[in-house]
């Protein structure tokens, strides 16, 4: 796998398509790398990207603050159906259908309904259009719920409305940016289909 950063304290890797971030990603890192792998995040197992594990519990502790004091900043490159306007911002309420492992958009409040926002813009435009996207919220099938909400699916997201012929979503973790020993670091990747 490949690492960003391993300096004893936290290891940055990008997780690969297809492998589980909680699970199989710090299986891989602990036999890479030796000693324990704690998770702090997590990107779904059809996602690929840039992610951040902890080797301490003292690391993971620090990084989990980082996260629920909204410090770690989280941006995505996506490929979508049809043109979205060239920039904005998305606010929906989300709920998770745990039973279908499915997310929807909703129009009240109620018992596990989660407040969800992200801003985007259009890197370029066409039939299909890469996307820029910065989470202010990260909650579960966020991205790919609010866009395929406003007709916009994922390429390769047929859980959410696209209908093509790729198997999985066209969603990569391309930057995380947080505090760091007293300065702001930044971990950047691009997917092969963002070129």
């Amino acid at each position: 796998m490949e690492i960003l950063l391993n300096d004893g304290n936290i290891v940055v890797c990008i997780k690969p398509v297809g492998k589980d971030s909680e699970k199989e990603v710090p299986e891989l890192l602990s036999a890479q790398l030796g000693g324990e792998i704690y998770t702090v995040h997590r990107l779904d197992k059809n996602v690929g990207g840039v992610m951040v594990y902890a080797r301490s519990s003292s690391s993971a502790a620090m990084l989990s603050r980082a996260i629920q004091n909204g410090e770690m900043i989280k941006e995505y490159l996506a490929l979508v159906h049809g043109t979205p306007k060239e920039s904005g911002v998305m606010e929906d309420l989300l709920f998770k259908d745990s039973s279908k492992n499915k997310v929807y958009v909703v129009d009240r409040e109620r018992r596990g309904v989660k407040r969800a926002k992200l801003e985007y813009s259009v890197l370029k435009a066409g039939e299909t259009s890469l996307v820029h996207i910065r989470l202010h919220t990260g909650r579960s099938h966020q991205i790919r719920v609010q866009f395929a909400s406003r007709g916009f699916p994922l390429v390769g997201d047929r859980k959410y409305g696209a209908h093509d012929d790729y198997k999985e979503p066209f969603l990569f973790s391309h930057k995380i940016t947080f505090n760091y020993k007293g300065k702001s670091v930044s971990f950047v990747a691009n997917p092969d289909w963002a070129n």
